[in-house]
């Protein structure tokens, strides 16, 4: 079986995965939507898309049957709701949406539809959360009682040009984005090894004091002036988790913007900027070759030129040695990969979906697990940290 897709949002990642697309053999044409049609133009051209269309309702209006979203990260949610009422699977970039009713909004369409969604969280297929969740799979863990998930990305390092690419002259007015909406780098990297979900959170925000217009409440269209926000969870199994969302940081995350940490009562895992160790009551592992990716593409390719330097390692690097890339297609080898090798899984597992009539791993309700506890950190830390109940939508159901 194939389908077709129309990708929304020709930016910097809906291009490649635009190609990532094209180029797997369950998918039969791809689309291009953007709302500044140059950009749809030039991405059919640049990676032999099947064509354009004027607008997100034209494409709706088609007879296309999948929609993936890479819009602002903040529209997300009616978008989705709307292509799943219009009888679209969907793929959707994270976050999954910016508040409890969006996301209850989309999983009530998911049920009442049956429809595919997928959220494209990339720590799902980071090397250290696809070796922790093995180990924890083999009980070499033991009980994991303790958790953390850093998303570290200085704005220094590529996130200026970034907003400016996507904002325009209004540009400072989205870049105060608030870290906590955009939680599941670090959320969804520790959850997606550890079968729980976060049931509570404290979080505290740090206000920003660059004064340069970015995170100023002022200026900001979401009333924020957090740069950096830590939150403690309390999980459903009784174990603790703590994230970090950091724009404000001296760290180098070009080399990894994500790193994770768990302790169990038999082994444990620690990750820094280029060392990752494994480590039981005897002994420790260094096992840093196993994370490291390989490049898909050079640095300079071409298809990199409107992409800051310091982004780039997000759009080159490819598979680990702990992936497994026997499940992939043959027509991905070659092909562009990023965020830690996790593109190509992303794609292969919603087109596997869809095609199948199954769930995806990062289905609605795992997203929601992903993304909703980020939401209340941020409600908790405007309110000084208060310690707020985390609502669940509960486990997926066994089939679509």
């Amino acid at each position: 079986m194939t389908f077709s897709i129309g990708v929304v949002g020709l930016g910097q990642f809906g291009g490649h995965f635009a190609h990532l697309f094209k180029l797997h053999p369950g998918v039969s044409e791809v689309y291009a939507v953007d709302e500044r049609p140059e950009r749809a133009a030039a991405g059919r051209e640049q990676w032999g898309l099947d064509g354009t269309k004027g607008s997100f309702e034209e494409l709706l209006a088609s007879d296309v049957d999948a929609v993936a979203i890479f819009t602002q990260r903040w529209t997300h949610g009616p978008l989705v709701v709307q292509a799943l009422r219009a009888g679209k699977h969907v793929y959707s970039a994270v976050p999954m949406a910016v508040s409890e009713e969006e996301i209850a909004l989309i999983i009530e369409a998911v049920r009442e539809t049956g429809l595919v969604y997928a959220m494209g969280e990339t720590s799902y297929y980071n090397p250290a959360t696809v070796y922790a969740r093995s180990q924890h799979a083999a009980g070499r863990f033991g009980r994991i009682f303790y958790a953390e998930g850093d998303y570290v990305h200085d704005m220094d390092l590529g996130f200026y040009d970034a907003y400016q690419y996507s904002g325009g002259e209004h540009w400072k007015e989205t870049a105060s984005y608030p870290p906590m909406l955009y939680p599941t780098h670090a959320i969804g990297g520790v959850l997606g090894a550890v079968p729980s979900h976060a049931i509570s959170v404290s979080c505290i925000g740090v206000k920003d004091d660059r004064a340069d217009g970015v995170f100023d409440k002022d200026i900001s269209m979401f009333n924020n002036d957090f740069s950096n926000a830590t939150a403690l969870f309390e999980l459903n199994d009784g174990g603790v988790m703590r994230t970090n969302e950091m724009r404000r940081v001296g760290y180098p995350s070009h080399l990894r913007e994500s790193r994770f940490r768990f302790f169990g009562t038999e082994g444990s895992f620690e990750q820094l900027a280029n060392v990752t160790v494994w480590q039981d009551k005897k002994d420790v592992q260094d096992i840093s070759g196993q994370m490291e990716t390989r490049p898909s593409i050079p640095l300079d390719d071409p298809s990199l030129a409107g992409v800051a330097p310091e982004l780039r390692d997000a759009f080159t690097s490819g598979l680990a040695p702990v992936h497994d890339s026997s499940r992939l297609p043959e027509e991905f080898r070659g092909a562009p990969n990023g965020h830690e090798g996790s593109h190509q899984f992303l794609v292969d597992d919603f087109v596997t979906a869809v095609n199948t009539g199954t769930l995806p791993p990062v289905n609605a309700w795992v997203a929601a697990r992903f993304t909703l506890p980020g939401v209340v950190a941020h409600a908790s830390a405007l309110r000084n940290g208060e310690r707020l109940p985390i609502r669940d939508f509960g486990d997926a159901p066994s089939a679509l």
